[in-house]
């Protein structure tokens, strides 16, 4: 296990320096965007070192649709994303579940899914591993809830993908965090990493909003439990300035 945190892009390794991460992640292109990665001006040191890497894909892509305007373009920069990120040594490349429209089928959705490997498989696979996060809000998500992630399970399990479980997600989504790592596990057979965040927001408030840890509606004991639990790797993705302060707090309780 290592803890690291979700840093500012621009020179990752340094802003992992500054909050004592043994582990990063960053985006490599605008979260928001559709634009393809460019190789990142800090390669080579991220080729070298010794902290553990991930990137996290951007926003956007959502390959669950039916707007083929968003489903085609997102299976492109995932397949680009998942290219650039094995090039600088990245452990995975974190993905949201994505979600249909309010009127379709979520198994049309979890159907994009199994498409979206099966497609890739035909030119090889990904070059690294894709973990599927669960996510905060929507009543048409594909991971929000752990009924329907079993679901897509079902669907992509050949493919080997893996699971990143996120503390606010899971919490803002509505999902009780007592006992969720043996829960995700017997659907997933696997948790590769834990995003461990507090929650502005209330239990089921479907807010994708991370705070602190100690800051929030989570027990703070409630996320160190699930680190335990896990036993992989984990990142915050909260606040920069109170983020030294979150890992210490995970690494004391980490065993």
């Amino acid at each position: 296990m290592v803890i690291g945190a979700h840093v500012d892009s621009t020179d990752p390794l340094a802003a992992a320096a500054r909050v004592d991460a043994a582990a990063v992640q960053f985006f490599l292109a605008d979260p928001q965007g559709w634009k393809a990665p460019k190789e990142h001006p800090h390669a080579d040191a991220l080729r070298a070192t010794d902290l553990t890497v991930y990137v996290h894909a951007p926003y956007v892509i959502n390959v669950a649709t039916t707007n083929n305007r968003i489903r085609v373009p997102s299976r492109k920069i995932l397949a680009q994303h998942a290219a650039a990120a094995a090039s600088i040594g990245a452990k995975g490349l974190i993905v949201h579940g994505g979600h249909v429209g309010a009127n379709d089928d979520p198994a049309v959705g979890i159907e994009n899914w199994r498409k979206t490997f099966a497609y890739q498989a035909e030119s090889g696979g990904f070059p690294l591993p894709i973990l599927i996060e669960n996510t905060a809000g929507g009543t048409a998500a594909i991971a929000r809830h752990l009924d329907r992630i079993a679901q897509l399970w079902d669907a992509i399990g050949e493919y080997g993908p893996g699971f990143c479980l996120d503390t606010c997600h899971a919490h803002a989504g509505g999902e009780d965090l007592t006992g969720i790592v043996d829960r995700v596990k017997a659907i997933t057979g696997r948790i590769d990493l834990i995003h461990a965040n507090d929650s502005r927001d209330t239990f089921d408030s479907g807010a994708d909003r991370h705070t602190n840890i100690g800051t929030g509606f989570i027990e703070p004991e409630a996320i160190a439990a699930i680190v335990r639990a896990a036993g992989c790797d984990v990142l915050v993705e909260t606040p920069a300035a109170g983020q030294a302060e979150d890992i210490s707090y995970l690494r004391s309780k980490a065993s």
